[in-house]
């Protein structure tokens, strides 16, 4: 989708109206950091995550995380709530050594005030603003769509639906950008075109 090997001349398909983008994986290079919070906090709890099961689970809240590993191992968790502000405290901390995808973020500055743009995610709103501010990008995008927004959470669609309504583009007129295979799916089932940015930029 590209027409160089310059990301910033990515080229969207014919009758795009709009971009959405997801953040942790594809706007900032955060994926390591959350891992390493993920691991430091389970370990405490005695639940393993294996870093293959964490790519697995990209894009699911952390609270739904928790409690889809607690199931997974047996092991049972009391209080849900205070392990997730565990687990967001610890990726906050090193949030000063988050840098972004540097092939993303040229698009989405290629595209500011060109095309609408929203950022959605199934992180938490804290962590997203406070991780966009980060970037210094946050002040691109029309909206932004967090795990406190919709009921459901990727696989299904409800994060982009609810981010090309707030738009105002069709899901149909909207590509999506993605690195995990759950929010691809969620892509898919929104009825938009999508960028596995794993493969764009050559992580997988």
């Amino acid at each position: 989708m590209t027409s160089s090997d310059d990301p910033a001349v990515w080229i969207p398909p014919a009758g795009t109206r709009g971009l959405v983008f997801d953040c942790d994986g594809t706007l900032a290079d955060t994926m390591p950091a959350h891992y390493r919070a993920w691991t430091a906090m389970l370990g405490r709890h005695g639940i393993p995550f294996p870093e293959t099961r964490f790519y697995e689970l990209g894009g699911v809240p952390t609270a739904q995380i928790i409690r889809i590993l607690s199931a997974e191992s047996g092991v049972p968790v009391s209080d849900v709530e205070a392990m997730v502000a565990e687990k967001e405290t610890a990726f906050l901390a090193n949030l000063h050594a988050i840098r972004p995808l540097e092939a993303v973020v040229a698009t989405a500055a290629a595209y500011r005030g060109r095309l609408p743009m929203a950022v959605a995610s199934g992180g938490y709103r804290e962590t997203i603003t406070r991780t966009l501010d980060q970037l210094g990008i946050r002040g691109w995008f029309d909206a932004m769509v967090v795990a406190e927004d919709t009921p459901r959470h990727k696989p299904e669609p409800d994060v982009f639906l609810e981010a090309a309504r707030r738009i105002a583009v069709p899901p149909a007129a909207c590509v999506v950008f993605e690195d995990t295979d759950i929010g691809l799916e969620a892509a898919r089932r929104a009825g938009m075109a999508s960028v596995d940015v794993r493969v764009w930029v050559g992580r997988e």
